[in-house]
């Protein structure tokens, strides 16, 4: 990402990109947890994808994009099944072993793989004491918000063995999202944001049938059985967390420093209790408070060390 890239995004479709993916992509949660009770996970992930994929190709037909540019395909695909399908799909298939508190923990480890993995940015990053504490602390407040959930579901199964192979499942999907985010970034060579996202979203949607077919998930399942709640959660999902969110994620990308854009990992926690206690009736203890606090301190430290470091450049410059 060039300078003149970052400079030329006008402020206002920056901060309304973080707010859609801050706070919708924290919503999924809330709406994924309904979808899930009418459709397998596979199906689900297969369902939200295609259509979502199908739809902005559609979008991009009408406005006239070209949508078959091969080396733009190739690419998308490639950071589509990254993000969509090894970063979702395994979250899914874990959260039936593990508990969700230990999920969320890990989930929210995604910006320390950004550090690590962002190799052009490693001298800015590593430089930078407010981005590593804001890093570091963000991680520890996301541990607070679930401390209460991880210690219950830790004392109900203390005797059971947590399987290793899924915690480094858990782990391979925390380091593929961020992997695939940067593939994404330095990558996308040809085609609007639009075409890059359906792509994205249509190659993950189609990575997920064959574990429809190993799972058999179809066999036995009726679609009329399925509630009219998973089928508004499942509508939401596609247009809300897949074309909005998803989309503003990866223009996101482009426009801003990746360990910025990553901090959505800390904030949808937050949204997603937030959610939990004003719409399930999910009570919040003094701890989890704490914790929102941090995260969101963590937050804005990260953002105020690349404020700083864009006003020192821009003075330079001038």
């Amino acid at each position: 990402m060039t300078a003149s890239k970052t400079n030329s995004a006008s402020p206002l479709m920056v901060i309304l990109a973080f707010a859609i993916v801050y706070i919708v992509w924290g919503s999924t949660y809330f709406f994924i947890q309904i979808a899930v009770k009418g459709f397998p996970p596979f199906i689900l992930g297969a369902l939200r994808f295609v259509l979502a994929g199908a739809i902005m190709m559609a979008w991009c037909i009408v406005r006239g994009e070209r949508l078959f540019g091969v080396k733009g395909v190739q690419h998308a695909a490639i950071s589509g099944i990254l993000l969509l399908f090894f970063g979702n799909g395994i979250i899914i298939w874990v959260e039936q072993s593990l508990p969700s508190g230990m999920v969320a923990i890990m989930v929210s480890s995604a910006p320390l793989w950004f550090v690590l993995l962002d190799k052009p940015k490693w001298s800015e990053n590593f430089r930078s004491k407010s981005i590593i504490a804001g890093m570091l602390i963000g991680l520890a407040g996301v541990i607070l918000l679930f401390s209460d959930q991880l210690s219950e579901a830790l004392a109900a199964n203390e005797s059971a063995h947590v399987s290793m192979g899924s915690m480094a499942l858990l782990l391979l999907a925390s380091i593929s999202w961020s992997g695939g985010s940067l593939y994404s970034k330095y990558r996308s060579t040809e085609g609007s944001i639009t075409v890059t996202s359906a792509w994205q979203m249509m190659a993950a949607g189609i990575a997920f049938i064959p574990g429809i077919v190993y799972r058999n998930e179809l066999g036995g399942f009726n679609w009329s059985d399925v509630p009219a709640d998973a089928w508004l959660a499942v509508a939401y999902l596609v247009i809300f967390g897949s074309i909005a969110g998803f989309s503003a994620y990866v223009w996101l990308l482009q426009v801003r420093p990746a360990m910025q854009v990553s901090t959505y990992a800390y904030v949808n926690p937050v949204v997603a209790v937030l959610l939990a206690v004003f719409f399930a009736g999910e009570k919040i203890s003094a701890i989890q408070i704490a914790g929102l606090v941090i995260i969101l301190g963590s937050v804005l430290l990260i953002n105020l060390a690349k404020y700083r470091r864009e006003k020192l450049a821009e003075r330079t410059n001038s």
